[in-house]
């Protein structure tokens, strides 16, 4: 509801504001084994993206509706060194570094043959502010047209510290989704032929841009430097299991 509260408040204040809906390629959740554009069909697959299923159309039902200028920018998965940990690509990048520093020696994950599209999230920001730059409001896939699985990310990832991830990485079936997509890959056809926009960073090097990272951060930890820097503090499960609850497991 936050987006129709945004939209009311936009149309009733100064409707000649422009708004970005930052939607995701969770809409298409299975429902396709190729390519996805901006006419592919939406099969959500998880209460996240049926949210964001609504927010995509009640952005559109304004747009026509008002004249408003509302974009939706349907954008794949985009990482960086600043992902959260909570996100399978970050999750990778510091466990890696955390396994080549001796720091750990083992790495959970699920499904690690899910595919993805994944991009560099500060070209995918320039994107977004390019679809606020036209003339017209509109709604674009941005993307990178390939697709690669989890699996890959982390033998890239294991790669770069010349370790083999076989060796060190546990697949834990509780960490399965109940409903997990399979397969995304986008098409920036139009965001290219329109916007202008071509991404420019690979896989190859988005994995190592993010694996280098840890392990500077990691490094700096060891000398004891201080830094802001989120996975000394992040929530684990001893954080957010009630602390009389564990006594009693104990």
């Amino acid at each position: 509801m936050g987006v129709v509260r945004l939209l009311e408040a936009v149309k009733k204040i100064n409707p000649e504001i422009r708004i970005y809906q930052a939607s995701t390629s969770e809409l298409y959740g299975n429902g396709s084994e190729k390519p996805m554009s901006e006419a592919s069909p939406f099969c959500p697959s998880s209460p996240y993206a049926a949210s964001k299923l609504y927010s995509y159309w009640i952005n559109k039902i304004y747009r026509e509706g008002y004249n408003m200028f509302t974009c939706n920018g349907i954008l794949f998965n985009h990482e960086s060194p600043i992902r959260g940990l909570e996100f399978v690509t970050r999750k990778i990048s510091n466990g890696v570094a955390r396994i080549a520093l001796g720091l750990d020696n083992e790495l959970s994950l699920g499904n690690i043959e899910a595919k993805r599209d994944w991009g560099y999230a500060p070209e995918y920001v320039e994107a977004m502010w390019r679809i606020l730059q036209q003339d017209e409001p509109d709604d674009y896939v941005i993307a990178t047209n390939e697709t690669h699985s989890v699996k890959e990310f982390l033998t890239k990832a294991f790669e770069y510290v010349n370790l083999e991830w076989e060796k060190h990485v546990k697949i834990d079936g509780k960490l399965h989704r109940p409903l997990d997509v399979k397969y995304l890959q986008g098409d920036y056809t139009k965001s290219s032929e329109i916007l202008g926009w071509n991404p420019l960073t690979k896989f190859n090097r988005l994995v190592e841009i993010m694996v280098h990272a840890d392990l500077k951060r990691w490094e700096m930890w060891l000398k004891g430097e201080k830094f802001p820097w989120d996975a000394p503090f992040y929530p684990n499960d001893n954080k957010i299991i009630p602390r009389t609850w564990r006594l009693e497991r104990r």
